[in-house]
């Protein structure tokens, strides 16, 4: 196994920590065409290595409902965070002779807090993407691609605008795809930096040049979505799996797991904070934390694992305990969290419970939409609150306070899923460390308190 240079250009954390090596065109599928200096695939080198054989394959010989039948079998789940079927999501998308074709947009904005998963893909391997959008325009009758792009995104910006360029000047974007009679385009929109617009209604009203405001549902994306046509919005790294399933089958993809998840395929998992080595690494998706924590070094000296969040801000902390569980979407559910985006984000013995939870709900209150009052001027309060623990300044009833949020911050009485995402860490940390908040009660508070 050889050493990734040093001599990398990339110095933020969404480096891939597997030289070229480790991986390979049967066991990963995301990432094995990457290479390790992390500089951009070109069109060329990308077709060189197999790419756009499944696209081109699938438009030639496979029908739009043959394609949504194995991503459905391949048991693809929503790698934004969700875990939704992509397969099932396909498939209610509303078609028909009567009807316009209508709308793939890629969610690209990726603003969930320790999530940096996509921007290796965006920056390095765009046409990864644009295959993957190619299959699923046909899969949904779609006319035309949106890859809807975080604005402070400016490498993935300039990687991507070249790729479309010159996927359009091969004739695999636009009208008559390789002769296929399947006319698709896609163009690129870079956002302006809100995170609501992970929410797929809120995205669609920015990407009209909206206010991003959640939409009421019904109607749904599928049936009434970009300027009321069928839509189908999917996170980069769903749409990036499609290719390979298309390449190698159903079982093929299934078999990724290697029995350690009901879930198939690999997942792009990746750890952040005190550890010696955050990066990212494609395994098997249901790989346990532990083995991700051990490839990224572990905790740095001096450090001992207090906690971790699964997949994001949005998830709910769990415990060194927890480490031995699979990675996937249903066993992290079971015990109080998610896993979101399959990004860690690992807090030392040496950190404050208390200062991340204020720091997470200021982001929170900061990103609302301000569409329902419960979320608008809940998340503020319990930014406030937590910052009056903090500074030891907290009264007793402010723990009461924060846990009536938790209950109440959640549908029905908020209109997305914002409000209840925020409230995700602040219920697990109350939960496991309640004694930490009770600390910030202010001594002269406490006078009479049994």
């Amino acid at each position: 196994m050889s050493a990734i240079p040093d001599t990398s250009r990339l110095r933020y954390h969404c480096q891939l920590r597997q030289s070229a090596d480790e991986r390979r065109a049967e066991t990963h599928p995301l990432t094995w065409r990457l290479r390790d200096d992390g500089t951009c695939i070109q069109l060329d080198e990308y077709r060189d290595k197999q790419g756009y054989e499944a696209a081109l394959r699938t438009l030639e010989q496979r029908s739009p409902d043959d394609v949504i039948s194995a991503m459905k079998e391949a048991n693809v789940r929503g790698r934004g965070g969700g875990g939704f079927s992509a397969g099932l999501k396909w498939s209610l998308t509303q078609v028909g002779d009567h009807l316009p074709r209508g709308y793939l947009v890629c969610n690209a904005d990726e603003m969930e807090p320790g999530t940096f998963k996509d921007r290796l893909l965006l920056e390095q391997q765009p046409h990864l993407l644009i295959e993957g959008m190619i299959i699923a325009g046909y899969a949904n009758r779609s006319c035309y691609g949106y890859i809807f792009l975080r604005g402070e995104y400016k490498e993935a910006a300039r990687s991507l605008a070249q790729a479309i360029e010159e996927a359009q000047q091969a004739g695999l974007l636009g009208r008559n795809i390789a002769g296929s009679g399947f006319d698709f385009d896609i163009a690129l929109h870079t956002g302006a930096g809100r995170y609501i617009c992970g929410e797929e209604t809120a995205l669609i009203n920015s990407l009209e040049g909206k206010r991003a405001n959640p939409r009421a549902k019904p109607p749904f994306p599928g049936q009434a979505g970009a300027w009321g046509k069928p839509t189908v919005v999917n996170n980069v790294e769903t749409l990036c799996n499609a290719p390979g399933v298309m390449q190698h089958g159903v079982d093929w993809y299934q078999g990724l797991s290697g029995g350690l998840s009901n879930d198939g395929g690999t997942k792009l998992y990746g750890v952040s904070g005190l550890v010696n080595r955050p990066g990212l690494w494609e395994l098997p998706i249901g790989t346990p934390g532990r083995e991700i924590l051990d490839r990224a070094g572990g905790m740095r000296d001096g450090h001992t694992l207090k906690a971790w969040l699964p997949g994001g801000g949005s998830t709910g902390f769990l415990l060194p305990e927890h480490l031995d569980l699979p990675l996937d979407f249903d066993t992290i559910g079971q015990y109080g969290s998610r896993l979101g985006t399959g990004l860690l984000a690992v807090v030392s013995d040496r950190q404050s419970i208390v200062s991340l939870l204020r720091n997470l709900e200021q982001f929170f209150a900061r990103e609302s939409c301000g569409w329902c009052t419960p979320c608008r001027d809940g998340l503020p309060w319990t930014a406030k609150l937590l910052q009056a623990l903090e500074r030891g300044e907290g009264k007793p009833e402010y723990i009461d306070i924060l846990e009536q949020h938790t209950l109440g911050l959640n549908p029905p009485r908020t209109f997305c899923a914002h409000a209840p995402g925020a409230m995700m860490p602040l219920e697990s940390g109350l939960r496991h460390f309640r004694p930490e908040l009770e600390a910030g009660i202010a001594q002269a508070s406490m006078e009479g308190v049994s």
